[in-house]
């Protein structure tokens, strides 16, 4: 049973709380997707920052600013993705900041190690575990919202049925289809839409800006002129020769070509109907393929 004493040790501690963020609590996201996220469960408890917006930007080649950092010194919450996705977010994180910022390493939450695919969003159990750590975290600061950032965590679960339905559907019609990619962005995605990946270890050099070995490069191609591949997947946020010419090699073999963003485009104001437009692309070109 809990003295008095200790009662008011809590008391007091979640007054402190809401005193020290009085002006509502600041978010700061390393990537919009997760931005996107943590603006829906916290509502208007709290201001988000997300740091990458830009579509056309290589989230592999960001550089810091002094506003930058000054964004992630100031937040009370510091979400980023983890597994060498955004290192620049670790640097800053080892500077000064809040003493009691919380820091949401995404992959910790669904087990991802260093080495796996990093783009680990397009992972449909990703956002559901980032959006309950959030509930946690938000509820602990302010318990007396708790409710609240339940219902929505809530509401966001019911908004990714679409989302899951649709995944379920390209399942039932596509299961076991071999597919490529230029990079590993739509890795997770199309493992859970049953798809099978091929020449991972090329898209992983071409991810890291390294050159593919020959062997890599004419396996690869290999893949494209036989047609042993049925969909392409580049991500159109970077171009290069090398990337180009296979684009093109797919389309002169008659391969299903599809682009996908790293980042959530501005013209998508929900992550969940970012993805639902990722599928029904796919869905639209397997189905005019079929025709």
């Amino acid at each position: 049973m809990k003295t008095l004493l200790q009662f008011a040790s809590i008391s007091t501690f979640w007054l402190a709380s809401l005193a020290a963020h009085a002006d509502g609590l600041k978010i700061v996201a390393a990537e919009n997707f997760y931005g996107g996220v943590a603006g829906q469960i916290a509502g208007d408890s709290a201001t988000v920052t997300s740091i990458l917006t830009n579509p056309n930007q290589d989230p592999h080649e960001f550089t810091t600013s002094a506003s930058t950092a000054k964004s992630v010194a100031d937040a009370d919450i510091v979400i980023y993705s983890g597994i060498s996705y955004d290192p620049w977010m670790e640097k800053l994180l080892g500077t000064n900041g809040k003493p009691d910022r919380v820091v949401i390493n995404v992959a910790d939450l669904i087990g991802a190690k260093d080495g796996d695919n990093p783009h680990i969003w397009y992972d449909p159990r990703t956002m559901p575990a980032l959006g309950a750590k959030l509930v946690e975290v938000l509820s602990r600061l302010d318990p007396t919202q708790a409710s609240t950032y339940q219902k929505r965590l809530d509401d966001f679960n019911a908004s990714m049925k679409p989302e899951l339905d649709k995944i379920e559907e390209i399942k039932a019609s596509s299961a076991g289809l071999e597919v490529t990619a230029t990079e590993p962005v739509f890795g997770y995605m199309a493992a859970a839409l049953g798809f099978k990946m091929l020449n991972y270890d090329f898209q992983v050099n071409i991810m890291n800006d390294a050159e593919p070995s020959a062997d890599q490069t004419a396996t690869f191609e290999r893949s494209l002129t036989s047609r042993t591949v049925k969909v392409l997947f580049y991500n159109s946020q970077v171009t290069d020769p090398t990337t180009d010419r296979i684009q093109k090699i797919a389309k002169q073999s008659g391969i299903l070509v599809v682009g996908v963003t790293e980042t959530q485009p501005p013209d998508q104001t929900s992550y969940v109907g970012w993805m639902l437009h990722e599928l029904d692309g796919v869905q639209a070109a397997l189905g005019a393929k079929s025709q």
